[in-house]
């Protein structure tokens, strides 16, 4: 009889097979693989949003330090003034006319439309107050414009020849009263008028704005020869009375309103009736839009009266 022979096979644990160079493991084994590599993952993440979160301080070096929190223009006229010895500057306004403006203007109800005749020591100042608004100048001088726009091109600023003399103030203003019911009538849209002491060569939009505040600071006016500004103060009466829009007030201030020229012809087309105050040279009138027919500038006029060097308070 043959005898029975039994055999033991013994299996021995192996990652590696026999001929091949591929891995085998246990489904334990890639558990723990797959949740170190996940542990690993989510620990990188946390740690790196953390790292993000730290707030950090600019430096001189730092490359986000040009960038300003203060709006454009409001940064140009702060280096502007700094950069400016302002004691050689003869034509500048004083800290109380300044005031006087600058409080109407933060007053204006945003979008404020800032009409300025005359580029001056001032022009930066007065378009980096209104930044929330539309601020335009008109100046006599198309180089001094040209220069302007160059050096800060999101200022609106346009050139203007005036034709007028500081001499023919008295014949201007006979020429005037002749035409009250025709070219120079109070109310109307100056593009489309032939009046001497009217404007009419701007940009067609300008004459569909609002204009809230004017300010007149040009042109030249220190001489029998120069333009003057009987042009200046004649446009910005007719623009406040021909005004369109729910608010029937325009704020004009005329400047050195000591002169012959700017005191005259404020009395003739602004109205004493209409000025508020007198701050130093500068003549603060609120005009109200008029009718269109109604054929004065002024209820009442007094030639013998003239804007109190003294002030009131502003309405």
């Amino acid at each position: 009889m043959k005898a029975n022979s039994a055999k033991l096979i013994v299996f021995h644990p192996s990652i590696n097979k026999q001929g091949s160079g591929t891995i085998s493991a246990s489904p334990r084994i890639w558990f723990l693989v797959f949740l170190s590599f996940f542990t690993f993952a989510f620990a990188l993440t946390f740690f790196t949003a953390k790292d993000n979160t730290i707030p950090t301080t600019n430096t001189g070096s730092d490359n986000t330090a040009g960038k300003s929190p203060i709006p454009a223009s409001v940064f140009d006229a702060l280096l502007h003034y700094a950069s400016v010895n302002t004691s050689t500057v003869s034509s500048r306004m004083s800290a109380v006319e300044l005031n006087t403006i600058a409080t109407v203007l933060r007053r204006c109800k945003a979008p404020c439309n800032f009409l300025v005749f005359g580029l001056t020591h001032e022009t930066l100042l007065w378009h980096s107050i209104n930044h929330n608004g539309r601020t335009v100048f008109v100046d006599e001088s198309a180089y001094l414009v040209s220069k302007l726009e160059e050096k800060h091109p999101k200022i609106e600023a346009y050139d203007v020849q005036f034709t007028t003399k500081v001499n023919e103030l008295h014949d201007l203003l006979e020429y005037t009263k002749e035409q009250i019911k025709g070219e120079c009538k109070p109310v109307q849209n100056l593009l489309f008028s032939d009046c001497k002491l009217g404007i009419n060569d701007l940009p067609n939009h300008i004459y569909d704005v609002a204009w809230d505040v004017i300010l007149i600071d040009g042109p030249r006016g220190f001489s029998a020869s120069a333009p003057g500004r009987m042009t200046a103060i004649y446009t910005a009466g007719v623009f406040a009375r021909s005004k369109k829009g729910n608010s029937g007030k325009t704020h004009v201030f005329v400047h050195e309103i000591d002169r012959d020229v700017e005191r005259i012809c404020s009395e003739e087309f602004l109205c004493n009736e209409n000025l508020v105050e007198t701050k130093e040279l500068l003549g603060h009138f609120i005009v109200e839009k008029m009718e269109a027919n109604r054929f004065e500038f002024c209820s009442v006029f007094d030639p013998s009266s003239s804007p109190s060097t003294s002030s009131s308070s502003a309405v």
